[in-house]
C-alpha cells in the first residue's frame, strides 16, 4: 500500500500522501464508480478534446492502478464525444446524469457546449469540473452565493482573467493603443471578444477594428485588411487551430508584420502544423508550457508520452488541465467519503491539503463563493518558436519551478 501511494503521489506532495494512505484498497469485484467525460473527440476541436481525455484517463489509470480506486470502488470513465456541438453536449449531459448515473463529470472543451450543459448538472446537483473551456459565463451563470450552491467548477482560466492579463501586457507593458480583434462566431469567440473589450476599456482603450469569422473559414484577407486599414498596432485572434493558422498565413502573405496574438489554442498542433513559418512569433496566454524547467512538468510529459505515444499530446494545456481536474475530483471524493453530489461539492470547496497538479499546487482552489481555480498570477505569455510554444520571457521560464498559489477571489 505505501509503495503504491508513493508512486501515485509523485505529483501530489506530502499532504496528499497522508490522504492517500487513508484510502482503502478495493477488495474483490465491486460495482465501479462512474464519472462522466464529455469532450470533442472528432472535428476541429479534437486536438483539445483528445489531449484532455488522455490527461483525465492518465489520472484515472494511476488512481485505479496505484491505490485501487476510491471509496472502495474502481473508477470507470463514461466517455462521450460531443463533437463541439452544443445540442449534442446537452443531450450527453442528460444521458450521463439520468441513464449512466455518474457521480460527477469532468471535461467540456467548447464554451457553447458548456453553456448548453451546465443547467443540467446544476439542476441534478451533480458536480461538473470544466477542464478546458474558458468562457466566463460557465461559472458566472450559477455563481455560488450564500443562498445558492453551485455545482459547476473550473480548472481552466476564464476569459475574464486571461484577457485582463493580455490587455495589461498590450497596453501597460508594450504601450499599444490600437488593437484589432478577430474572433470566431462561436460562443467561445464571443466570450473572448467581450472580455478583451472589457479589459481594454479598463485601461482606456477601445479596439480599432472587430472582425468575425466562421468555423471552416480559410480566407481571412477581408478581416485582416479591415484591421490594416484601421492602422492596428497588434491583432488579437480568437478561435481554434485551423482558423487561426489561416489568419497567420494570410497575414504573412500580405507582408504585414503587425504583432499577432492568439488565444491559448495556438498551442494546438493543428495550428502549429498548418501555420508553419507564418506562426513563428505568435504570442498567447498559457497556463502550461511543455518546455518548463519544473521537474513535475517534465515528469508529466514523460509519463504521458510513455503511456500514449510521442504524438498523442496535441494540446498540452488541455492534457495538463484534464489531469489536474481529475486529481482534484479524486481528492474531493476522498475528503467527502461519499459519492453524494452535495458532499462532493462541499468537499471541492474545502480542499486545503495541497494537491500538486501539473499546472500548479492547488491549495483551496475553490471556495463557497469562487469556483474558478486559476487566477491571473498563474498565467504566463507563450510564443511560437521553431514550431512549438515556448516561454516568451526568460524570467517566466526561470520562475516555472516556483509554486503559483491562488490569489484572492477577483471581482467578476
Amino acid at each position: 500500500m505505501f509503495r503504491s501511494c508513493n508512486r501515485f503521489t509523485r505529483y501530489l506532495g506530502r499532504a496528499s500522501l497522508a490522504l492517500c494512505l487513508s484510502i482503502p484498497l478495493v477488495a474483490g469485484a465491486q460495482e465501479s464508480l462512474k464519472i462522466g467525460l464529455s469532450g470533442p473527440f472528432t472535428g476541429g476541436s479534437a486536438p483539445m478534446g483528445n489531449s484532455m481525455r488522455l490527461g483525465i484517463r492518465m489520472a484515472v489509470e494511476e488512481i485505479n492502478e496505484y491505490v485501487g480506486g476510491v471509496l472502495g470502488r474502481r473508477i470507470e470513465l463514461v466517455e462521450r464525444d460531443d463533437e463541439a456541438n452544443p445540442q449534442k453536449g446537452a443531450a450527453i449531459a442528460q444521458e450521463l446524469i439520468e441513464r449512466e448515473k455518474v457521480v460527477a463529470t469532468v471535461g467540456i472543451v467548447n464554451t457553447g457546449v458548456g453553456l448548453a450543459s451546465i443547467d443540467h448538472y446544476q439542476k441534478a446537483r451533480v458536480p461538473l469540473l470544466v477542464a478546458v473551456s474558458t468562457g466566463s459565463e460557465l461559472t458566472a451563470r450559477h455563481a455560488p452565493t450564500a443562498e445558492r450552491k453551485s455545482f459547476v467548477f473550473r480548472v481552466s482560466p476564464r476569459t475574464g482573467v486571461s484577457n485582463l492579463f493580455l490587455a495589461r501586457h498590450l497596453v501597460k507593458d508594450r504601450g499599444l493603443q490600437r488593437i484589432a480583434i478577430l474572433a470566431d462566431d462561436t460562443g467561445y469567440g464571443e466570450a473572448e471578444r467581450a472580455d478583451l473589450e472589457a479589459a481594454l476599456a479598463g485601461f482606456g482603450v477601445q479596439p480599432v477594428a472587430v472582425q468575425r469569422f466562421a468555423i471552416g473559414d480559410r480566407d481571412m484577407k477581408k478581416q485582416l485588411a479591415a484591421a490594416q486599414r484601421a492602422e492596428a498596432q497588434a491583432v488579437v485572434m480568437f478561435g481554434i487551430g485551423p482558423e487561426l493558422a489561416a489568419i497567420a498565413r494570410d497575414r504573412a502573405a500580405m507582408g504585414w508584420s503587425v504583432p499577432l496574438y492568439g488565444s491559448w489554442t495556438v498551442q494546438m498542433r493543428n495550428f502549429l502544423d498548418q501555420a508553419g513559418a507564418a506562426g513563428e512569433g505568435v504570442m498567447a496566454v498559457q497556463t502550461f508550457i511543455p518546455g518548463s524547467q519544473n521537474t513535475r512538468h517534465r515528469q508529466f510529459i514523460e509519463d504521458f508520452r510513455r503511456r500514449y505515444g510521442d504524438e498523442a499530446m496535441e494540446s498540452a494545456m488541455s492534457a495538463a488541465q484534464g489531469y489536474d481536474a481529475m486529481r482534484l475530483l479524486f481528492s474531493a471524493l476522498v475528503t467527502a467519503g461519499s459519492a453524494d453530489g452535495e458532499r462532493i461539492r462541499a468537499a471541492l470547496e474545502q480542499l486545503d491539503r495541497g494537491v500538486e497538479g501539473v499546472v500548479t499546487t492547488y491549495i483551496r482552489p475553490f471556495s463557497d463563493r469562487d469556483h474558478d481555480a486559476i487566477t491571473e498570477n498563474m498565467l504566463v505569455l507563450g510564443v511560437v518558436r521553431d514550431g512549438r510554444v515556448d516561454y516568451a520571457f526568460a524570467e517566466d521560464a526561470r520562475r516555472s519551478v516556483a509554486l503559483r498559489r491562488k490569489q484572492a477571489a477577483e471581482a467578476r
